[in-house]
Parts: structure tokens; C-alpha cells; sequence
């Protein structure tokens, strides 16, 4: 136990500073989502929010990882979170003023998301570097059980801060866990940076070329990737119609969209302890598609027809306990096949080609439940089958587009589950 402390050391304090930086990070977000929502009763408006953390995110990322590569890894993570708490500390000056405005949030958003680019090949990188090869699966779980513990806390705690002590008081917490993380990064952590012997020095183009090339060549990790995209479609869809739904109905509001947002974090939580503790799939794809499909075809149905707030969060635990296996077996997946030279360039692909349905998502998401599901739930009269189904209040449009959102993501798991079938297929020797 004491050997596998020493040779984790460095990983484990990066990993649970950066947690809590993420906690403080993810209150936030949460508030602001809130905050924006009770302003303006709009879920495009909301989803905006999300949209510009994204698209950023999406376009430069293939650029980023070439970036990461060759940078030092530990003054890239530094320089990147010191940016994002300027933007913070900027919303924090505008709150106490009483100053702020949506667009500045859209506007500190997108910087928040730039950063977030640059960092987060950078981050993975660094995690490879920290963790012996042996302990990959294990690690795996501990990211998987910080992300759970987070989504379990987030939500309480930020609705808890956000309705006695306002979302000033929110973002001043997370300037404090940003603190502890950047001290801790800075002064204590050493992150060894590999040399790699290149003929010269490619540009940004060619590098970003040569991870497109890397997957193209590789096409399992290609279609793994493909099939994340497509979930995040969906996944994105749901983000932004569940603050509507939950929020306009009667029997809900912002207390209720915590417990169901803590079920989620509870969730994934059980499943992180699970993937821990058990040993590794033979068939980790396999695992991924089964994981996914579990998700997909329960929580949305749920949601979709359920209208109670203990439905709504055994819906929530249904759809996300199984998350972390897929998540700890696609990170395993990819550190094992990814040439550790290659790595911040191809993930810096995957980021560009699996994340870029994310901000498409949120746009359809909250341009659906605002100018067409909600609109068309409320001509329909009482007698409807819709109305049976979905309710006659503001909130049942939502709850129409989570049937939809349901319907999709079992066909998107069962279609991509064959292609990767027959991709694994192709590869073995005949």
C-alpha cells in the first residue's frame, strides 16, 4: 500500500485539488445556469451559456493538442486556470456592482471554454506521465468516483449557496478551491516532460493532420469516438430541456432539479466504487456499447412520461449508474492504443470530432422545447394522447422531447454498437 502511495503521490494531489477546483467550478456554472434561467425563462437563452463554453472548445481544440505536445505541460495548465479565474473574478466585480449582463456571461463563458481548450490535452498528457501503466484501470475509477462525488455535491451545494447567500457568494467559493488547486499545481506537483526525437519540428496544420491521420488509420478508436459524438448529440439535447422541465412545472423548481441533478452524481458515484472494484471486462467495447444503451433507453423514457419528482430521480440513477464503466473502459481503450507522442494530438482530434455535437445539441435542445415542443403542447386539448402522456403545463413540451431524445439514443447504440462489431471483426487475423 505504501509503495503504490509513493508512486501515486504526485497524481493523487494533482487529482484531488483539481477536483476540488472543479467542484468550485462546476457550482458556478450551476448558478449561473440559475441564475440565467429565473431571469429569463428561456431554454435557448440558457443553453447559450453552454454553447459558447463549447464552440471554442470545438474549433480550436485540434490545435490545442499539437500545442500540447510540444509545450510544458505544467505551465500550460498554470497559465490557462489563471485566465479562467480572471474571467470569474471579472463576473464576481459585475454581480457586486450589479453590472452583470447576459452577454458578458456568453462573452467570459467562451474565454472560460478557450482555456479550457488549451488545458485539457495538456491535463490528460500530464495524467499519463503521473501514472504508472499498472495502475490505468484504477486511476480510471478514482477520475470516474471525483466526477461522481462533484455531480452528487454541485448541485446541493450550489442551490443551498446560490437561494441563502446568492450567486456572488457561490462564485467567491470557487475562487477559493481555484486557489488550493493553483498553489498545490504550482508549488508542490512535478510533471516530467518526455523528450521525443523528431526529425523537426511540425506546425500547427501538420500536426493536427498527423492525429486525423493517426485515426484514420486506427478505425475503432475512430468510430469509438464517432459513437461518443452522436451520444453527446442527445446527451447535450437532454442538458438543456431538463432545467426547462423540471423548473416550469408545478410540482418541481430549483430544490427539485438539485435532488435530481445529486441522483445523477449518486449515480455515477455507485457505478465508480463498482468499476473499481471489479475486475477489467474481457470485451471492454462491448462494455461501452452495453453501457450506453442502458443509459439511453431508460432515463429519457422516464423523464418523458414520469411526473414526480421520485420518478424523476430514479430516472436519473437508471441513466447514469453506468456511465463510469463506459468512461473507464474508453480511457483505458485509448492510453493503451495512443502512442504517448501521439497523444495530445489525437485527443485533441477525438475532442474536435467527439465534443462538436455538444454545443449543436444544446442549440437544438433548448431551440425545440422554446419554439416547437412547448408551443405545440400547449394548442393540444385535454383529450390528447400527448397531454395523457406529457401533461398540459408549462414543461410538458420538454417532456415530449425527452421521448424523442429516447427514441434516438437506442438507435444511435444499437447502429453504432454493429459497426464496431464488425470493426473488431475486420482486425482479428483470419
Amino acid at each position: 500500500m505504501k509503495k503504490e502511495y509513493k508512486e501515486l503521490k504526485s497524481y493523487l494531489m494533482l487529482w484531488s485539488t483539481q477536483s476540488l477546483s472543479t467542484l468550485g467550478s462546476g457550482m458556478t456554472s450551476y448558478a449561473l445556469v440559475l441564475w440565467l434561467y429565473l431571469q429569463s425563462g428561456s431554454a435557448l437563452k440558457t443553453a447559450l451559456l453552454s454553447i459558447c463554453s463549447y464552440t471554442p472548445y470545438v474549433i480550436m481544440s485540434i490545435f490545442a493538442g499539437a500545442l500540447s505536445d510540444r509545450w510544458n505541460k505544467k505551465r500550460t495548465m498554470l497559465i490557462c486556470d489563471l485566465i479562467a479565474a480572471f474571467s470569474t473574478i471579472t463576473v464576481f466585480i459585475l454581480i457586486r456592482t450589479d453590472s452583470l449582463r447576459i452577454g458578458h456571461l456568453y462573452l467570459l463563458n467562451a474565454i472560460n471554454g478557450l482555456m479550457n481548450t488549451v488545458q485539457q490535452p495538456a491535463s490528460e498528457i500530464a495524467t499519463t506521465l503521473l501514472i504508472p501503466k499498472k495502475y490505468y484501470q484504477k486511476t480510471s475509477g478514482l477520475r470516474s468516483f471525483s466526477q461522481s462525488l462533484n455531480s452528487i455535491l454541485t448541485p446541493i451545494l450550489a442551490t443551498m449557496i446560490f437561494s441563502f447567500a446568492g450567486i456572488d457568494f457561490v462564485i467567491a467559493v470557487d475562487l477559493i478551491t481555484f486557489v488550493v488547486a493553483f498553489l498545490t499545481l504550482w508549488l508542490f506537483i512535478s510533471i516530467p516532460e518526455k523528450e521525443y526525437k523528431e526529425k523537426k519540428k511540425e506546425n500547427l496544420l501538420t500536426s493536427a493532420y498527423t492525429g486525423l491521420k493517426w485515426l484514420k488509420h486506427n478505425p475503432l478508436i475512430l468510430n469509438l469516438i464517432l459513437f461518443l459524438a452522436s451520444i453527446n448529440l442527445v446527451a447535450s439535447a437532454y442538458n438543456a430541456a431538463l432545467p426547462a422541465m423540471i423548473l416550469s412545472k408545478s410540482n418541481g423548481g430549483e430544490t427539485v432539479l438539485g435532488a435530481v441533478n445529486s441522483c445523477v452524481g449518486i449515480a455515477t458515484l455507485c457505478g465508480s466504487i463498482f468499476v473499481m472494484l471489479f475486475p477489467a471486462p474481457k470485451d471492454r467495447v462491448k462494455m461501452i456499447c452495453v453501457s450506453l444503451f442502458i443509459s439511453m433507453s431508460t432515463e429519457n423514457f422516464m423523464l418523458a412520461f414520469g411526473n414526480t419528482p421520485l420518478i424523476w430521480c430514479i430516472a436519473a440513477i437508471l441513466g447514469w449508474i453506468m456511465i463510469p464503466f463506459m468512461s473507464a473502459n474508453m480511457d483505458v481503450i485509448f492510453r493503451n492504443t495512443i502512442p504517448l507522442n501521439m497523444q495530445g494530438r489525437v485527443y485533441s482530434c477525438r475532442n474536435t470530432l467527439q465534443f462538436f455535437t455538444i454545443p449543436v445539441g444544446y442549440l437544438l435542445g433548448g431551440f425545440l422545447v422554446d419554439k416547437v415542443c412547448e408551443p405545440f403542447m400547449t394548442v393540444q386539448s385535454k383529450e390528447t394522447l400527448l397531454v395523457r402522456f406529457f401533461g398540459e403545463e408549462k414543461g410538458s413540451g420538454a417532456a415530449m422531447l425527452f421521448f424523442i431524445m429516447g427514441i434516438v439514443g437506442v438507435m444511435i447504440c444499437v447502429i453504432f454498437s454493429l459497426i464496431l462489431r464488425s470493426k473488431i471483426n475486420s482486425q482479428k487475423p483470419s
